[in-house]
């Protein structure tokens, strides 16, 4: 039924492709308008329910302290060498430099390192507020809650800056959150570095201007309605900031990806004498089947983000699926209607169309095709034949290979990369090394105890006391006490950067060895919070749910491709080698970015770990991306199977009748991913690089060599499937190129083996 209904809407839209296309031009001009109106601003909740971070949170906000708002901070040093701020001169420089930055808009509050100076300068730099040679010093902004900012606050602030760099004699460097939640993501260069990297690979394959463009405008089209339906989602809930960036990394790779298999199947009917329509109709059959099961399988696989209960993961995960769902559905209605559009004219054959023919010569009356195309094919023949005859020293060497790559993984670390991994270029990381230089790397990332003395008056001195004494707190703040609540927040200062395993370290001895100690066995209690412990407190639960999100996925990818290829043994083979991918990729992810290998390639300038939630999010993504490849090419060689009967035809000729577009859209995906791999921000390289990583190893290593080595050594155990089960699963696969698949049929499952 699937097919009948794709060929159906594919001859729809290629008859009526104007129609088709203005509705599309309709949904995205309202999409932009809604994210106009009703659109939010992404903002980050790093956070979850049942964390110790969660609960200090909720006292602070009961205590109305503005601690748990928006921060940012405007660290300053004399330009004169010999200068301090001790001096009257440049102390009066400072003053005013405050008095300006309290004036802005929607500013609560600052720190008065000046003020603390002149009371007695002892108050000044215990606070953290100047360094105790007196060079360095910071003024600590308020803001409120996120959700009551925008831009234009950010914009104020460096724009003032910007103003007083010219005005006063001191250097003046910008961080803190309000940077993190504004500061726009670079995403938008790496999505026109993708997308003409995208556009190059595709002319060179089709070799024409329009087959090019088609895949090209068909993601654009796609990518404006979801990233703008993410943002009308925005404004209910806290989309997170990474989101829109991932959205549209994800979103061009996969959107180009299914529009090239449909395009490459639309090609190869026009070279066969059918009429545009006809031929559109029928590539969404055929390959439009697998574009919906692995889309479809993209999505299932990211909303399972839930199962971690950390919601900015799942509204994250939510807001992805999205982009993703809008590309499935282009690809089975606007570029059909772009088929339809431009005619006879993709008719040409090019590389692609070419060697899809030659591919499928045998199955097509074993006819000889002499184009040019002929010779890849042949090539990938002659390839996976070799692989066939030596399947156990490629299967071992293979896997050797992989499993070496994966090593790394041991050595993971999860953590968030701290304004000290950004270039110098920029601001933030310049205050960063300010700060680190003048109070200690910890003072970069503070920790925020909230405490509740519960009528105990002696409670908040013992806590204080404890604390302090603390071999990993460098330095605690002046307590503040809530006159209303009794709630006290003691900010301290660790000796380690927010970064740092110690400081994790840390944060667990206070919960479990400082806190109990001071406040005892009454009714007080306290909790750490901050930004540094929200997010070891995330990194740990995400780290804690991996297991059981992986078992899931891993069953459901077990269960949908058992269903397709009525195989037991082509499932498990399938999941245990998109894990070895997978895994590989997680290695060279620790490689580069915690033991710094080649970083300077993607201009990584400091070793960094691996962010608390991407190795949840990326197997969540590559799990589904997979399943593209392996339903495209195990459908193929059971198609010959089928037809032959023997399994060394079947591998041959169903890997190179598919090699050639695998490659060709696995080095488009990889060239988009990549193209945020050289982006600013440390978690946009790690989506970038990781997926581009898996993406590769599986179209290559994975696909072209071990998929045909094992299913050599396997033989005609692949498709054992046994009779109670085969009685249990329903019927109808949702697999490509059946033998009544370019009719709209489904395509009937012969008993494959003697069960």
């Amino acid at each position: 039924m699937l097919s009948k209904a794709l060929l159906r809407l594919g001859a729809s839209a290629a008859r009526h492709p104007w129609r088709v296309i203005a509705a599309w031009l309709i949904a995205a001009t309202l999409a932009v308008l809604a994210a106009v109106a009703f659109g939010g601003r992404t903002a980050d909740s790093m956070t979850a329910p049942g964390l110790d971070s969660r609960r200090a949170a909720e006292l602070l906000e009961r205590a109305g302290t503005g601690q748990e708002g928006m921060t940012a901070q405007v660290v300053v040093t004399p330009r004169d060498d010999g200068a301090t701020f001790f001096d009257d001169d440049v102390r009066a420089a400072l003053t005013r430099l405050r008095a300006e930055v309290q004036r802005l808009p929607h500013v609560l509050g600052t720190s008065d390192p000046a003020g603390a100076l002149g009371a007695g300068g002892d108050t000044a730099v215990r606070g953290g507020l100047v360094s105790a040679d007196g060079r360095i010093a910071v003024v600590r902004v308020q803001y409120p809650d996120q959700s009551r900012l925008s831009a234009e606050d950010l914009d104020a602030l460096v724009d003032l800056g910007d103003r007083l760099r010219a005005e006063l004699p001191l250097r003046i460097e910008m961080g803190g959150g309000l940077f993190y939640a504004f500061s726009g993501s670079d995403g938008g260069a790496s999505e026109l570095i993708g997308l003409l990297a995208a556009a190059a690979i595709l002319f060179l394959a089709f070799g024409s201007l329009v087959a090019a463009a088609l895949p090209i405008g068909m993601a654009v089209f796609g990518l404006t309605v979801g990233v703008a339906t993410m943002t009308v989602v925005a404004g209910v809930t806290d989309v997170p900031t990474f989101a829109p960036v991932l959205g549209s990394m994800v979103g061009l790779g996969v959107g180009i990806d299914y529009a090239l298999f449909v395009l490459a199947r639309h090609r190869e009917y026009l070279a066969r004498g059918l009429d545009p329509h006809a031929a559109a109709g029928r590539a969404v059959a055929t390959a439009g089947r697998p574009v919906v099961f692995a889309g479809g399988t993209v999505v299932v696989s990211i909303l399972g983000l839930a199962v971690a209960n950390v919601p900015f993961m799942t509204v994250g995960g939510v807001a992805v699926s999205i982009v993703v769902l809008t590309m499935v559905l282009a690809s089975v209605t606007l570029l059909p209607a772009f088929l339809g559009a431009a005619g006879p004219r993709l008719g040409r054959a090019g590389r692609i169309g070419r060697a899809l023919r030659a591919g499928r010569s045998g199955r097509l009356g074993r006819r000889r095709d002499t184009a040019a195309g002929a010779v890849p094919a042949a090539g990938w023949r002659r390839w996976i034949g070799h692989v066939g005859r030596h399947p156990v020293a490629y299967a071992v060497g293979a896997a050797a290979l992989l499993l070496t790559a994966t090593l790394p993984v041991l050595g993971l670390r999860v953590g968030l990369p701290d304004d000290g991994s950004l270039p110098q270029s920029r601001t933030e990381r310049r205050a960063y090394d300010l700060v680190a230089e003048g109070f200690g790397p910890g003072t970069n990332g503070p920790l925020v105890i909230a405490a509740d003395p519960a009528g105990d008056p002696g409670v908040v001195d013992r806590l204080v006391a404890t604390v302090a004494a603390d071999p990993g707190i460098a330095s605690v703040a002046p307590t503040h006490i809530d006159g209303a609540t009794g709630v006290a927040t003691v900010v301290v200062f660790p000796t380690t950067s927010p970064q740092d395993k110690a400081t994790a370290d840390t944060i667990a001895r206070l919960r479990t060895e400082v806190l109990p100690t001071a406040i005892g066995h009454g009714p007080a209690r306290a909790h750490v919070g901050g930004a540094a412990a929200s997010l070891s407190d995330v990194g740990r639960r995400t780290s804690e749910r991996l297991p059981a999100f992986v078992a899931a996925v891993l069953a459901l990818s077990f269960l949908l491709l058992m269903l397709v290829f009525r195989s037991v043994v082509v499932p498990l083979k399938a999941v245990l080698l998109n894990l070895l991918s997978i895994g590989a990729a997680y290695g060279v992810m620790v490689a580069v970015f915690q033991w710094g290998w080649g970083g300077a390639l993607i201009g990584l300038e400091a070793t960094v770990p691996i962010v608390s939630f991407i190795p949840m999010f990326l197997f969540a993504i590559l799990f589904g991306l997979s399943m593209d490849y392996e339903v495209f090419l195990l459908s193929r060689v059971r198609e010959e199977y089928v037809r032959t009967g023997d399994n060394g035809t079947a591998i041959v000729e169903g890997v190179a009748g598919t090699a050639r577009i695998i490659t060709s859209a696995a080095l488009i995906m990889v060239a988009v991913f990549l193209s945020f791999a050289v982006a600013d921000d440390p978690s946009t390289k790690m989506f970038g690089l990781g997926l581009a990583t898996a993406i590769f190893i599986d179209a290559t290593v994975v696909r072209m060599v071990l998929v045909p080595a094992t299913m050599t050594l396997l033989g005609r155990t692949n498709w054992w499937l046994p009779k109670w089960l085969d009685r249990m699963l329903p019927r109808g696969p949702v697999g490509t190129d059946g033998p009544d698949a370019e009719s709209g049929g489904e395509a009937p499952h012969p008993r494959l083996v003697d069960r």
